[in-house]
């Protein structure tokens, strides 16, 4: 009986990471949809081109977790890495032009002083 009991808890812990990651590949792709249509956020800096980019990984990926509900938990790491491998150098080099706003005030600061 322990040992069921054992085997059991082995598979409900792969079970758990199973589904722990396929919720982080889907938890990313839904996550990077809204900043990318959200016009607070980057919606309305992003070039269309890198608009179109992220969005076609977005759908294969998700088109990918319906055609896979059995996947195992490496493929859906896999699969969100390769989703990161695509968005993030594109969501990078926004924040990069369109983030680091704020490096003057501190020169204005010590003239203050």
């Amino acid at each position: 009986m322990i040992r069921e009991a054992e085997e059991f808890a082995e598979e409900d812990k792969i079970m758990k990471e199973t589904i722990d990651a396929r919720n982080a590949l889907e938890g990313f792709a839904f996550s990077m949809k809204n900043t990318i249509n959200d016009k607070e956020k980057l919606g309305d800096k992003i070039s269309e081109e890198d608009k179109e980019t992220i969005e076609t990984a977005i759908t294969q990926a998700l088109e990918w977790l319906e055609e896979n509900p059995d996947a195992d938990k490496e493929q859906y790491e896999d699969k969100r890495k390769e989703l990161e491998t695509i968005t993030n150098p594109i969501i990078t080099k926004l924040y990069q032009e369109h983030g680091g706003s704020g490096g003057g005030h501190a020169e204005e600061d010590d003239r203050d002083l």
